[in-house]
């Protein structure tokens, strides 16, 4: 199956290149963490002028790759301009999937699973690259940057004017809610890097996220819904004092 899948991905790749986050670092061509990481580095030499912050907001997905919706995935990539059959073969692929568990000669019952992916394929992490590639920042005081499913939002902060990163975040997070994405609040953290003195200082960042209380068999979700807000922990990193 994967022989199958990487043939695929052969005519794939070249119909959605024009459309893919040039942030993504994952699931591309000649790029990789290397690039990401200086990107990264490159956004901290703000810090050298002494006229402000860095804050960045590292965001971690619930279950990514088992939460995308097949008729979205088809709409995003029918938007693309994807040959028709590819997006018929991939939307065929990923629905109406038999799941078992066996233990021994005990077999549980068949879970039809219709949103994700298969997990330990090739194809998952690309669509879920695809799935995301719809929401793209990059100006002078912030960005995002994603490796496949890891998100970072970071904004230079000068002079404390704050308002375009948190709208940023703000932005993003509906962003999520709309697309079927769910926040893990829990491992989402934010890093602040500030070495002026005295230290300003810093308030946190919330978000509104909803929160999933269970779930049973595989991919069908049993929620109770309520908005949850949370104040993020902040690891601050600042120059030390001889």
């Amino acid at each position: 199956m994967k022989t199958m899948e990487q043939l695929l991905l052969h005519h794939l790749r070249p119909q959605v290149r024009h459309a893919l986050d040039p942030l993504q670092f994952a699931c591309q061509e000649k790029v990789g963490a290397e690039d990401a990481i200086y990107i990264l580095h490159r956004s901290l030499s703000h810090l050298d002028r002494g006229s402000g912050a860095v804050r960045i907001m590292f965001l971690d997905f619930s279950s990514a790759f088992n939460t995308n919706q097949p008729l979205l995935l088809r709409d995003k990539l029918t938007e693309m301009g994807v040959d028709s059959y590819l997006v018929a073969w991939i939307v065929d692929y990923i629905t109406d999937r038999p799941q078992y568990v066996c233990l021994g000669n005990c077999r549980s019952d068949i879970v039809v699973s219709n949103t994700g992916a298969p997990q330990g394929t090739v194809l998952p992490p690309v669509l879920f690259s695809l799935y995301t590639s719809d929401f793209q920042y990059n100006s002078e005081s912030c960005h995002v940057q994603k490796f496949a499913d890891d998100t970072a939002i970071m904004g230079c902060i000068r002079s404390g004017q704050e308002e375009e990163y948190r709208n940023l975040i703000k932005d993003f997070v509906k962003w999520c809610d709309s697309n079927h994405l769910q926040l893990n609040t829990s491992k989402t953290k934010e890093l602040v890097v500030d070495f002026r003195r005295p230290r300003p200082l810093t308030d946190p960042v919330i978000i509104t996220v909803t929160v999933c209380r269970g779930y049973r068999c595989i991919n069908t979700w049993e929620c109770s819904w309520m908005i949850n807000w949370t104040g993020l922990p902040i690891l601050m990193l600042c120059a030390r004092e001889d």
